[in-house]
């Protein structure tokens, strides 16, 4: 089970006076809240501690009473979820990323141009998901298969991360041969393998949505950093690491 990752980001010059905020992170957007809380950081004189996790397990410690100030979740219902049940604040919801998923193998020959054949492929002994019941991109990869007409065929071979981080490190330690990851994870990995970026049309959209919640109502760095995700520079951010804008 992969321990939720936890990160203090220390501040720049002048930090001093600025405030703390616990942000809880969907695991396939570390990377990026790591980048962003470091410009956040040097910007705003706040800190942040990130940790990051499944969206599901995330809401779950939320509703259990962790003192999170705000989330970054992997789709936007789970802020929907959090507003209606008064955990989050009215208000503070918005949608700071675009999910994209790809098909990824480490074998610069496994997947070419027709990505049914290389689904297919009797080779193709493990393939790696999130989990579709706790993970946006689980969801959406399973739907890919259905439209590919593959779903039932290829669930004896389907290996099942809780996280969409879990799905790619099955892939990259060897476990599964293939993986429906993040774009995003292969912004920040070496430049090898074989990938297809799934049509968008293949799935439905993953919109990724950030709220302040109750126990951040009145910390200045949560709401500052919900802010921040909306600006210019976050969303250049963002597109390093394989994200889409807002619409």
């Amino acid at each position: 089970m992969l321990r939720p990752f936890l990160l203090v980001l220390a501040l720049a010059a002048g930090a001093a006076h600025g405030e703390t905020a616990l942000v809880a992170v969907a695991a396939n957007y570390a990377a990026a809240a790591e980048a962003q809380a470091l410009a956040f950081a040097e910007a705003s004189g706040h800190r942040l501690t990130l940790t990051t996790g499944s969206s599901g397990k995330l809401y779950a410690q939320i509703a259990a009473g962790a003192p999170f100030d705000a989330m970054l979740s992997a789709d936007s219902e789970t802020p929907a979820r959090l507003l209606a049940e008064g955990l989050a604040v009215a208000g503070t919801r918005l949608t700071y990323a675009q999910g994209a998923l790809v098909l990824w193998s480490p074998d610069p020959a496994r997947i070419g141009a027709d990505p049914a054949a290389a689904l297919g492929d009797p080779g193709l002994r493990h393939l790696a998901i999130a989990n579709p019941d706790l993970a946006p991109y689980g969801a959406a990869a399973q739907q890919v298969l259905q439209k590919l007409g593959l779903w039932q065929t290829l669930q004896p071979r389907l290996v099942r991360g809780e996280n969409v981080g879990q799905a790619f490190a099955l892939v990259a330690t060897g476990a599964a041969e293939a993986g429906f990851v993040a774009a995003s994870a292969l912004a920040t990995a070496a430049d090898r393998g074989s990938h297809w970026r799934v049509p968008a049309a293949l799935h439905a959209p993953i919109p990724q949505d950030a709220v302040v919640l109750q126990h951040g109502a009145d910390n200045g760095a949560a709401r500052g950093f919900l802010a921040w995700l909306a600006s210019p520079q976050a969303q250049a951010i963002n597109a390093t690491f394989g994200y889409g804008a807002p619409p």
